[in-house]
């Protein structure tokens, strides 16, 4: 089994910076009734990119063409919006301040990167135990015992990654307690959820791999919590005894080294995510109602479809030739985070300063294709270095290289487009393509070529919208 495929755990829907909002001005009295509607809608208007956004705020608040011709002496919605957009100065919001780790609003390129190393860094323990899970022949023309490990993986990024929405919309609404709780309800049964279906799908001889999914399932499950709540250093530090496995990389290592070391990771696991969600312990306030649980389906389905997209990578051809893919695709996921929120912090700025919807337009186009390709950069330098650096991995050919920075396409605007709401679209999206690769292997370059197509429309005309970066 390979050293890659306990991948990074489903990680908290990445969150970005709010922009604040400015004060609005002090109002007063005005002769004119243009003036005092101004005055009364100051704060929208002096955001407002075009007067599109005024005349739609306008017909919004139920004011007809009548009532405007009446009492502003305007033709329509439209004229009036001009008018207002011109008697108003431009006041964009300011971009969040940089903290001192340089990223907007929260640590810079150093916690991202931690995070990446974070999600990477359990794939180690198929170092440690794949020569303990041979048994049965493997199916599939894969190595025995991956059938229990796959089928596990995929439900805890199914169930964590809708879980990790539900508890950031707690933190959201300044919640905390309210968040480990529902950390403690829902982490208890990823885990049970994955261990189940890890041994529905196991056959004869194929015990030890479903032993090894619970355990899988298990550190899903702790790991979503501490990414959730904010402790990946914690988390970093339960993982140090996994770095036994870069000895077994180059020589043998006793069957009771190489069962105790990822056993001791996990313990430490959990029991630094049980310490850390003793608050939600307590009782919560009575009577309060939490966000519905529909609303974190779309977020669990687009796990679904990316965690197949990224097992398909890997898995494709063969293990071997996959190794170095999955690696770097686990890794690239800090410098990603990292890219998302310069994407945010530089649209933001572009809204600040620009004063027409076509130039705030180009900005935000040019912007998104800096930080795509700045990711696929970093995806390509990491496959390289991976495929170096690890025993047994074979260099990607070419078409294999062009999946990849495509499945890379993928993933990095299906997260944009769920940090910015449209979660939605992102998962239905990634599920067609899982499921086009799943029905017709060969279809694997045609399915994430066009999904990485369909995205990036997507992306383009939800993120022009100047209305977007103020939700």
């Amino acid at each position: 089994m390979s050293g890659s495929l306990w991948l990074k755990p489903p990680s908290a829907t990445p969150t970005l910076p709010e922009p604040p909002r400015p004060a609005p001005r002090p109002t007063g009295t005005a002769a004119d009734p243009i003036d005092e509607l101004a005055l009364r809608l100051d704060v929208f208007v002096a955001e407002a990119v075009h007067p599109d956004e005024i005349a739609a705020l306008l017909e919004s608040d139920g004011m007809t063409d009548d009532h405007i011709r009446l009492a502003y002496g305007r033709n329509d919605s439209f004229t009036l919006a001009e008018d207002l957009y011109a008697r108003v100065e431009r006041r964009h919001p300011e971009p969040p301040r940089r903290s001192r780790g340089g990223r907007a609003g929260s640590e810079g390129l150093g916690g991202c990167l931690l995070r990446g190393l974070v999600f990477a860094l359990p794939g180690l323990a198929y170092v440690l135990a794949g020569p303990l899970l041979a048994g049965a022949p493997g199916r599939y023309g894969l190595p025995a015992g991956t059938v229990p490990l796959l089928a596990g993986a995929v439900t805890g990024w199914v169930w964590n990654q809708a879980l990790s929405h539900r508890a950031h919309t707690w933190l959201g609404l300044g919640d905390r307690a309210a968040a480990a709780r529902a950390l403690l309800t829902g982490a208890p049964a990823g885990a049970l959820a994955g261990t189940a279906v890890a041994l529905a799908v196991a056959r004869g001889g194929e015990l030890p791999a479903a032993v090894f999914a619970a355990g899988q399932s298990l550190y899903l499950a702790a790991a979503t919590v501490l990414l959730v709540l904010g402790r990946e250093r914690a988390l970093l530090a339960s993982l140090l005894p996994l770095l036994g496995a870069l000895p077994a990389l180059r020589w043998d290592l006793p069957d009771p080294l190489r069962a105790g070391l990822p056993l001791l990771s996990l313990a430490a696991a959990c029991l630094v995510a049980a310490r850390t969600l003793r608050p939600g312990t307590a009782r919560g306030a009575a009577g309060r109602g939490g966000p519905p649980l529909a609303a974190s389906l779309p977020y669990g389905l687009f796990g679904l479809g990316s965690g197949v997209l990224v097992l398909h990578a890997g898995l494709g051809e063969s293990l071997a030739a996959g190794t170095g893919a999955v690696v770097a695709l686990t890794l690239s996921m800090g410098p990603a985070e990292w890219l998302l929120h310069r994407f945010r912090g530089g649209s933001l700025a572009r809204l600040r300063t620009l004063t027409t919807a076509r130039a705030f337009r180009r900005a935000v186009t040019g912007t998104l294709v800096l930080c795509l390709g700045g990711y696929l950069a970093a995806l390509l330098g990491l496959t390289l270095a991976a495929t170096l650096l690890w025993p047994g991995s074979l260099w990607p050919a070419p078409d294999r290289l062009l999946v990849l920075l495509l499945v890379g396409t993928v993933l990095w605007l299906g997260l944009l487009l769920q940090a910015f709401g449209a979660v939605l679209g992102a998962a239905a999206v990634c599920l067609l393509a899982a499921a086009a690769q799943i029905l017709e292997p060969a279809a694997g370059p045609l399915a994430a070529g066009g999904a990485a197509a369909v995205l990036a429309v997507l992306s383009r005309v939800l993120l022009v919208r100047p209305t977007t970066h103020r939700v």
